[in-house]
């Protein structure tokens, strides 16, 4: 089979990491026999100083006609002057609005070999294994009016959390799609108790339940959820919420996996359902990381696993995708290790070297 793919490497370690993702890819490629067509594009701040933007007109058209994006990651010191009036995270944002990526799946999986690798008692993380559904082009982040501005008391700023029923109700559809398929618990977060925009999450989501009546759906506060993370993190099987407290609470699940460069995620443009193939954009959740670009050093695991992610949501290939996933599980069980996770007692591989562990052990 052919697929046509955009890959946008980005900035700092963005092109490590995805260098790593297109191998194990190609050798997908060549075990089962498929053909995976490759365009590269500039986003964020390589893309402002080369094109003046940090996402062209005709990257964001090129994308739109492939079958999925793989993204490194944007950003830098090189463009955070809190004055330019352009930044590397709005190519992202222009993206995930541009190609209608409402639902960010952000898996947490603990390998059993790295429960030494985090850190918190091992009893608490074994066998943690849950999901983020982070709604992705709402909220904060979106919302309208947006500035700042000067007053004769000072300076003033405003941020507008907005929400409207239908975007509620779609995101909360991709987290009981999900916990119907998984262990039928959904947990919904918000903070009802202070936010206007929280309440109507609430409501939404209780009334959308109805259409999933094997599914138990439980609410819980931001606040309590950043706790019971840590407290208890087995708890959770598919957890939904909106984009600020995803963002920061998946960065907090982070560390039950031992680090950030363990964790893929997938921008989906649907509802995912067994049998249909929905477009999407995949990355690792880390950023850019410019100190450590170019040095062979970076974890690029997130993104393979986000290259199985693809594999499995965008492109319907199921077994590739468990493929790839048992392929880094295996590596792990082999002892390698990248700066980030490492143990006592493991061998220490730099980025590229995980990557053609990972691909070879794809490639049998």
């Amino acid at each position: 089979m052919q697929f046509n793919l955009a890959v946008l490497p980005g900035d700092g370690i963005g092109p490590d990491v995805a260098n790593e993702g297109i191998k194990v890819l190609q050798a997908i490629g060549n075990r089962f026999g498929h053909n995976f067509n490759l365009q590269y594009r500039l986003i964020g701040g390589v893309a402002i100083d080369k094109e003046g933007t940090a996402l062209s007109p005709d990257t964001l058209k090129m994308c739109k006609g492939d079958d999925a994006v793989l993204l490194g990651a944007v950003g830098g010191p090189k463009w955070d002057d809190p004055q330019a009036k352009v930044r590397p995270e709005d190519g992202l944002l222009a993206l995930r609005k541009g190609l209608g990526l409402f639902a960010n799946l952000r898996p947490v999986k603990v390998f059993p070999v790295l429960i030494d690798s985090t850190n918190l008692k091992p009893g608490v993380i074994e066998g943690v294994d849950f999901i983020f559904v982070r709604e992705l082009t709402g909220g904060l982040y979106f919302g309208r009016p947006k500035r700042q501005w000067q007053t004769s008391r000072g300076r003033r700023a405003v941020d507008t959390l907005t929400y409207s029923e239908q975007e509620i109700e779609r995101i909360v559809k991709v987290g009981f799609e999900l916990a119907r398929g998984r262990r039928k618990k959904l947990i919904s977060v918000d903070k009802a108790n202070v936010l206007e925009s929280s309440r109507l999450w609430r409501q939404v989501a209780t009334e959308v339940a109805k259409e999933y009546p094997d599914v138990e759906l439980e609410h819980m506060l931001v606040d309590a959820c950043a706790m019971r993370l840590i407290q208890n993190p087995k708890y959770f099987d598919v957890v939904v919420t909106e984009n600020t407290f995803g963002d920061i609470l998946t960065d907090e699940a982070s560390m039950l996996a031992g680090s950030m460069g363990m964790l893929p995620s997938a921008s989906l443009a649907g509802v995912p359902q067994e049998g249909v193939n929905i477009f999407g954009m995949y990355e690792p959740i880390h950023g850019s990381a410019p100190r450590r670009a170019g040095l062979n050093m970076a974890n690029p695991i997130a993104t393979i696993l986000s290259v199985a992610m693809m594999l499995r949501y965008s492109l319907g290939l199921i077994k590739e995708a468990q493929t790839v996933e048992s392929a880094v599980d295996g590596v792990l069980q082999q002892g390698y290790r990248t700066y980030d996770i490492m143990d006592e007692g493991k061998t220490k591989v730099g980025t590229k070297e995980m990557g053609d562990l990972i691909a070879g052990k794809v490639g049998g």
